[in-house]
């Protein structure tokens, strides 16, 4: 229980009917889990307005109502705050009332179109294997020391977030990586919390459906690193057009990554194959499991936050070497008999679709066929469809069309604006089979001997959604099903 003043700490306040002097339980943004002596912030969102439901709070039991506009009935012994923006104010208030756990950890915070999962994943990985107590908010699961906690979005709310940081704490957590989606920053999630360090991966097409331009996408981003405080670091990739500008005006220290620009931070790729990569990394040989140029910066980019963290060179150089992938990124396996490789990946943007299928080409001999399995999600941005498939057809030598996951959207409109990005000259090579089931089905039939199979887009995912429910539907396990049935 904390006083509703010292949880209003920093927050701008606009307008203040009643006491600030009031007890207070819990905070929420959900009227329904609302009880006696609670805060509620009515937030504006998307799909609903938490100003509908201040009623229903105060019958629930809420003392004080934050809001951005003052509703005409108010009642009696009730505390009315107003704020100009209450996604800012909740995350301000849920520091405060958590009593600000990011200022007793080094928390980093990676952003960018790709590769935010699987550079939190392997820092996570790096440091709990060099002995650190470690924790992770990704898309994928957070982990506080090895405990695995389940996640439905990139960036979760700043209740959640603090929550989280609040037990890494108590459990004496030395380090956390967190993803910050551009949702995220636009909300104000991660507004109020202290971070060590920011890395920027790269920026592309992606998100347009909630962001207005690419511009607007862009200067979203760099608000990450606008707040960054004079004590953190700000790492990004400089090759990235973009990076430069993500940094221009932080306060932090300004560290470059890259492969192909000389900066802090340089690494070359002498050998990349399926089984792994042989990078130069500041003057230093290093192996990893790791495939890919994409995955080139993603090693790069821990390499150079670990370091600047104040962990040893070779120390580190030497823990990367042993690093295991990341869950539904560029995961794949060798069928015994015809040696079919199938590779899942998370690929879900037209330049990351890009990176995955060149990252193929660069390593493959020719003699084979790449078959790929692609689809978009429903309700998301609805520009990217076309060229996600003119990438596919253009990189492949034979494309599969089928479903994501479709969400509230009739499928086969999804699969027609996709089929719009395919060029004349690839129209034989292209086919649409709506079921992803049997898209991956058709994919594994096609393939003769040696032949390489990706299906893109769903990644470490575990289920398909349609019409707002979640079906049980894993693309690692149907591909190494069905190609182990075949290679029998």
């Amino acid at each position: 229980m904390m006083i509703l003043r010292d949880i209003l700490y920093k927050v701008r306040l606009d307008t203040v009917i009643g006491s600030t002097d009031v007890k207070v339980n819990h905070i929420h943004f959900d009227s329904r889990q609302i009880k006696n002596g609670d805060v509620f912030v009515a937030l504006k969102g998307v799909v609903s307005d938490g100003h509908d439901f201040i009623t229903k709070a105060i019958d629930l039991g809420a003392t004080a109502i934050v809001v951005e506009t003052l509703p005409q009935d108010q009642k009696e012994n009730i505390t009315y705050i107003v704020v100009e923006y209450s996604h800012e104010a909740l995350a301000l208030m849920a520091a405060n009332y958590y009593e600000n756990p990011s200022k007793d950890l080094k928390l980093i915070g990676v952003t960018g179109t790709n590769g935010k999962t699987t550079t939190t994943s392997l820092l996570y990985q790096l440091f709990k294997n060099l002995g650190y107590k470690t924790g992770l908010i990704s898309t994928v699961e957070i982990l506080i020391n090895g405990k695995s906690i389940p996640t439905k979005h990139t960036t979760p709310d700043p209740l959640t977030i603090n929550d989280h940081l609040a037990a890494m704490r108590y459990a004496g957590v030395d380090y956390c990586f967190m993803e910050v989606s551009s949702h995220g920053i636009a909300q104000e999630r991660v507004a109020g919390l202290h971070f060590a360090g920011g890395i920027f991966t790269n920026l592309s097409h992606d998100h347009l459906d909630y962001h207005d331009t690419f511009a607007e996408y862009r200067d979203v981003k760099k608000r990450f690193f606008d707040g960054l405080p004079a004590a953190a670091f700000a790492l990004y990739n400089k090759d990235d057009k973009n990076g430069p500008v993500m940094v221009q005006n932080t306060k932090a220290k300004k560290l470059g990554y890259a492969l192909k620009t000389y900066t802090d931070y340089q690494a070359n790729v002498l050998e990349n194959q399926f089984g792994g990569l042989l990078l130069k990394v500041n003057g230093h040989e290093l192996w990893t499991k790791m495939i890919g140029e994409f995955n080139a910066y993603n090693v790069l980019a821990i390499y150079a936050c670990a370091i600047e963290l104040g962990l040893e060179e070779l120390e580190v150089l030497e823990a990367i070497s042993k690093l295991d992938g990341v869950s539904g990124r560029f995961q794949y396996f060798t069928t015994v008999k015809d040696r079919i490789t199938a590779i899942v990946d998370y690929a879900h943007t037209p330049d990351a679709l890009k990176n995955v299928l060149e990252t193929i080409n660069s390593i493959r001999t020719k003699n084979e066929k790449v078959i790929t399995v692609v689809g978009c999600g429903g309700d998301r941005d609805r520009t990217k469809r076309p060229i996600m498939a003119n990438v596919a057809t253009t990189l492949s030598d034979m494309v599969i069309l089928t479903s994501d996951n479709p969400r509230t959207e009739d499928p086969q409109v999804i699969l027609k604006e996709m089929e719009a990005g395919v060029e004349p000259q690839n129209y034989k090579k292209s086919v649409t089979i709506a079921d992803r089931e049997q898209a991956i089905k058709t994919a594994a039939n096609m393939a003769n001997p040696q032949d390489i199979i990706l299906i893109a887009g769903k990644g470490h995912e575990t289920y398909q959604e349609i019409n707002g429910v979640r079906h049980d539907f894993d693309d690692r396990l149907k591909i190494t099903t069905i190609l182990k049935n075949l290679d029998k």
